[in-house]
């Protein structure tokens, strides 16, 4: 197997663009890490390559799969959590090959997770919170108590994350056994949504309550990494200067509704424009009293 398995990368490690190659084996065959594989085999390259492409082998009756990731789409996964088996590869997989130390380096700053990243991800965290929130309460005023229930978990799973962002940790796939640790209270929220005996019109509308709380509580903390773009500078912002500032894509979509959250709040300021129309004015923002 080893040999097998040598003959996949060992190409691969004389190309410049590799970086570093690591491989994850399943604990069993029913290990969703791997997405049920044996063997992953992660290539992390550079310049010149796909953002991500995946390739299937089987030997012996072993299955292994292959990713060559770039370092762009590396980084969009861990600050968008959108791909938290990554996070599990990468510190827990068996370096193969690191060229100039890239991996070890990656590793360690995963360990530090920088200030300004931690406010990025927690602002990604926090725009999806909202969205999901807001669409659940609405669903949940409308009586479709089902939709409501799908989307205030999901709203619960981003404050998880923003939860164990904000004490310095990356959120790992069992990411409820972290915030049991670090904020039982919203561990206790999601015990009750998933377990809880009292009929789901109930649960909701406890949960609601609760979850516009510990929104309110972490307002100022999720929204810092947006606030302190808009105070970058003195002129308001148009949503799509805004916009094309962001760095990341997925918070892009979020950002109206956010925006709207923080001006019902105090956080921001809206800025009228005139316009050539006779009253119609342009809507610009401003980092407003409560955030400075």
């Amino acid at each position: 197997m080893d040999d097998f398995l040598r003959q996949l990368y060992q190409d691969r490690t004389s190309d410049l663009h590799t970086l570093g190659v690591m491989l994850v084996e399943g604990k069993d065959m029913n290990d969703a890490v791997t997405d049920y594989f044996d063997v992953v085999l992660l290539v992390i390259v550079s310049e010149d390559t796909p953002l991500w492409e995946t390739k299937h082998y089987t030997y012996e009756g072993y299955k292994v799969a292959m990713h060559l990731v770039h370092t762009e789409q590396l980084n969009m996964w861990l600050i968008n959590s959108s791909n938290r088996r990554v996070f599990d590869w990468v510190m827990n997989g068996k370096v193969l090959y690191d060229r100039n130390e890239f991996v070890k380096e990656f590793r360690e700053q995963m360990f530090d997770f920088p200030v300004e990243e931690r406010k990025l991800r927690m602002g990604v965290e926090f725009a999806k919170l909202i969205r999901r929130f807001t669409d659940g309460r609405a669903l949940f005023q409308g009586g479709h108590y089902l939709d409501s229930y799908n989307q205030i978990l999901h709203a619960l799973h981003h404050l998880a994350r923003l939860s164990v962002i904000e004490h310095g940790f990356y959120p790992e796939v069992t990411v409820w056994q972290q915030v049991k640790q670090i904020e039982p209270e919203i561990h206790k929220l999601y015990s009750e949504l998933v377990t809880g005996e009292e009929p789901i019109g109930k649960k909701l509308e406890l949960l609601l309550i609760a979850n516009e709380f510990e929104l309110t509580s972490k307002t100022r903390l999720g929204s810092a990494h947006l606030l302190d773009l808009m105070a970058s500078k003195t002129e308001p912002w148009s949503i799509e200067e805004l916009k094309t500032s962001l760095e990341v894509s997925e918070y892009s979509l979020d950002l109206t509704i956010l925006l709207e959250y923080l001006v019902q709040k105090g956080y921001v300021d809206i800025v009228r424009v005139q316009t050539k129309g006779n009253g119609i004015y342009h809507r610009y923002y401003q980092a407003g009293k409560t955030f400075s």
